[in-house]
């Protein structure tokens, strides 16, 4: 199986929410790891590549509809 990482920016007001959903939800074969800066994080999702890619872009299109 194919594995591939992906990363997402998620600005700093939008992270706790985040961080929260992921720790609190099943993610299977998806680990995921965050990365600060200094105007929010980034988000890297790591794991069979279809399912990193979706996870990626749900995230994107999250921040987009919550910015």
């Amino acid at each position: 199986m194919l594995q591939a990482t992906y990363v997402a920016f998620v600005p700093r007001h939008r992270c706790d929410v985040l961080r929260r959903i992921l720790t609190t939800e099943d993610t299977g074969p998806l680990v995921w790891r965050e990365q600060r800066r200094l105007s929010g994080s980034d988000f890297y999702f790591s794991g069979p590549a279809g399912l990193a890619r979706r996870a990626q872009a749900y995230v994107a299109e999250w921040v987009a509809a919550h910015a």
